[in-house]
């Protein structure tokens, strides 16, 4: 299954114009959707990558549910990611078992025979000194992986500061992660930005933004419609999601692009006077 199988021409091609032009198509360093895996099948898989590979840059297989595959059958699930142009990684959960029981370059060398060609590294549960952490992260860098920290802790009682999760931001992208996650859960409600209810706090968010160097770096993990539309109306088309269902990556992908009546109705107010160039 070859990259350019998934580069065909788009159905709707030439009959009209996206509403929303400036998405950056793949491959891009900013925009990224990422899956949310909790197990789909290799049949499940294929199906994914030819719908929507297009619009996907990572897929999580979410926390250690990897452990319960067969060795070749999560290779060959793998292959199908990659062989798309999609990367791939564990979740954090599964790295912060390996740090815990002291076998952690153990994991790395099984992630690379794998097939993986991305890790998350995160400490949600678990709790990891910052030596810890920085370690962690260097020995993933060095060894070749994308490399996608997160932030913030699951358990609502150990939340972290605004403040405490910019400068852990700030001080992993300078270790060479690629992004850094912001904690939500797959559930999106009561954790990190959002309330029990699952609505974004602003005043905590603007506190973030303001502590984070560059805060395009940044993924919001978003697993809720209402949630996805307020930050694409908040930062853009190219805002970067995380916690998506494979079943929402469409959905999704319209959003972002004004295909869904939210967004059209901004980029019509913007430019209702727009005609579509004869020929085209």
């Amino acid at each position: 299954m070859a990259i350019k199988e998934f580069q065909s021409k788009k159905a709707w091609a030439g009959v009209f114009d996206i509403p929303v032009p400036d998405r950056i198509p793949r491959p891009r360093t900013m925009g990224w959707t990422m899956v949310i895996d909790k197990g789909l099948g290799l049949s499940q898989t294929r199906d994914l990558m030819a719908t929507a590979a297009d619009y996907i840059d990572i897929v999580k297989l979410t926390f250690g549910t990897s452990a319960f595959f067969d060795y070749h059958l999560l290779k060959g699930k793998l292959k199908i990611i990659t062989q798309a142009g999609v990367y791939c990684m564990p979740g954090g959960t599964f790295q912060e078992v390996c740090v815990w029981q002291s076998t952690y370059d153990k994991y790395l060398e099984r992630a690379q025979e794998l097939g993986f060609n991305a890790l998350e590294i995160s400490d949600g549960t678990i709790e990891m000194d910052e030596r810890t952490r920085k370690g962690v992260i260097t020995k993933a860098v060095k060894a070749g992986f994308l490399v996608i920290t997160e932030v913030g802790k699951k358990d609502p009682k150990e939340a972290l500061t605004m403040k405490t999760m910019a400068e852990e931001a700030d001080s992993d992208l300078s270790l060479g992660a690629f992004m850094v996650l912001v904690e939500a859960r797959e559930a999106g409600k009561g954790v990190g930005i959002y309330d029990a209810a699952g609505v974004p706090k602003e005043e905590d968010i603007e506190e973030l933004l303001q502590g984070v160097k560059d805060p395009t770096r940044l993924m919001w993990e978003a697993p809720l419609t209402s949630q996805q539309k307020y930050l694409i109306l908040k930062f853009g088309t190219n805002v970067n999601l995380g916690n998506v269902a494979p079943e929402d990556i469409l959905a999704l992908e319209a959003l972002r692009c004004g295909l869904r009546g939210d967004t059209l109705k901004k980029a019509w107010k913007a430019n209702r006077d727009y005609k579509r160039p004869e020929g085209q």
